[in-house]
């Protein structure tokens, strides 16, 4: 098999998988009676809040330019 032919049958069984999700949501929703509420989405507790101001300028007194070189010295 190419790898065209095998993008192709990953597509075909992908497509598959949507449309019977797709039915087994319609019959778990036909036995609750009809369509429930989607729970609230849950915040990951690992999620990272960056604050919008700046840094202290101070954190970076000491680092390179990347690709330019040191802030003293020209570039090679």
């Amino acid at each position: 098999m190419s790898v065209q032919d095998d993008l192709a049958a990953v597509k075909r069984c992908l497509e598959d998988l949507v449309r019977t999700v797709g039915q087994l949501e319609r019959s778990i929703e036909a036995e609750r009676g009809g369509p429930s509420a989607a729970p609230p989405p849950s915040r990951p507790e690992n999620l990272v809040t960056i604050p919008d101001t700046p840094y202290d300028s101070g954190l970076w007194t000491d680092a390179d330019d990347e690709g330019l070189g040191a802030r003293d010295r020209h570039a090679p």
